[in-house]
């Protein structure tokens, strides 16, 4: 064992600056141990806030963006609407043939909720926007048509050559004849629209104006719940997309009729219920009371009434006495006697309201 005289001072002050030296590093080192920092990636980003590029194909929101949309009301809440659209297909693929002399097929995209002003914002310019009214309802609606259906239309109707792909003329406005055409098309599926929702409710459905900017069609307010018709029309080698804008306070009219599950649905209806019910009606048993006068007395007279007491009725014994259930007059007739009974003799009968009606009209 070495003494305190055999310990070299120069060997212990480079032994001390080295161990100084190995527990800065270990403090260096620990943070990076204990809780190494870690940088998200831009596709990490963009699916934490919910702007993945596939899902927004699909339709689908995750993250931030869905929690944010969780307000808007889902199209499936009103299964009756699926029915209506797909009859609405129907019946455009027949009269856009009749309109076009042409192999026109139509088909549903997707039925979607959004808010006014997403959809706003959404539009692939140039487009024709149709902004229809449904009397019934009282509010309004709206078509979008892509700039590939409107040039399809008119090369269509105005003879173009098929095989070739519509011409598309950028940074210009449509021409009044162009809009004339489009017009037209809009009239007949609203038509069609009309005829479509006729089974469920019948409704109205009047253009009202067309225009090309979206700010001018604003028909809600922009954080309105919408429901989004995506159709798809295809004339052979050329085509486009249409789309129909319903918002919820359109719909909210027949919002009970939606709901529905098939057509004519009855929630809460049992005609065997019904059937015994009135079976038991017939035979349930009420209790009658013969009204033989009503007079009006005061409060103190009833509280002086003594037993033994006579009270005096005005009514004599040839008179009608008034035959009530549940205070509602019946029936009157003539009270007697049978035996040992006291009875009442009906003379005057129940009206029933088509008899009562009648009288009526006759006395007019």
């Amino acid at each position: 064992m070495a003494t305190v005289d055999e310990i070299d001072p120069d060997e212990m002050a480079a032994a001390m600056a080295a161990l100084e030296g190995e527990g800065d590093a270990a403090d260096q080192d620990a943070p990076h141990r204990v809780a190494p920092e870690r940088v998200l990636n831009q596709d990490e980003i963009d699916s934490l806030l919910g702007f993945e590029i596939d899902n927004e194909q699909d339709g689908e929101r995750t993250g931030i963006r869905a929690i944010i949309n969780s307000a808007l009301v889902s199209y499936e809440r009103l299964p009756m609407l699926e029915i209506v659209f797909d009859r609405l297909v129907r019946l455009m693929t027949t009269s856009l043939r009749n309109f076009t002399s042409d192999n026109v097929e139509v088909s549903l995209d997707n039925i979607s909720s959004i808010r006014f002003g997403d959809y706003l914002n959404s539009i692939p310019l140039p487009a024709v926007l149709a902004v229809f009214r449904a009397k019934e309802w009282d509010n309004y609606g709206m078509f979008t048509v892509d700039s590939n259906l409107i040039y399809s239309i008119v090369d269509v109707l105005l003879g173009g050559r098929r095989g070739t792909a519509a011409m598309r003329i950028e940074g210009r406005p449509y021409t009044t004849i162009e809009l004339s055409l489009v017009q037209r098309m809009i009239e007949v599926v609203l038509q069609d629209a009309k005829a479509a929702f006729e089974p469920l409710s019948p409704v109205t459905l009047e253009l009202d104006r067309i225009e090309t900017n979206p700010r001018f069609a604003a028909i809600a307010r922009p954080a309105n719940a919408a429901i989004l018709i995506k159709l798809r029309i295809d004339m052979e080698d050329r085509g486009g997309r249409i789309e129909m804008l319903l918002p919820y306070a359109t719909l909210e009219p027949i919002r009970e009729l939606l709901l529905q599950m098939f057509m004519g649905e009855k929630f809460g209806r049992d005609s065997i219920w019904e059937s015994h019910l009135a079976t038991e009606l017939w035979s349930t048993k009420i209790p009658l009371e013969a009204v033989l006068d009503e007079q009006k007395l005061s409060l103190r007279e009833v509280m002086d009434f003594k037993v033994g007491q006579t009270l005096m009725l005005n009514n004599g014994p040839d008179a009608l006495v008034e035959m009530r259930c549940g205070g509602v007059s019946l029936a009157s007739g003539r009270i007697g006697r049978i035996s040992n009974s006291v009875a009442v003799r009906i003379e005057r009968g129940i009206k029933h309201k088509s008899a009562a009606t009648a009288d009526a009209g006759a006395r007019k």
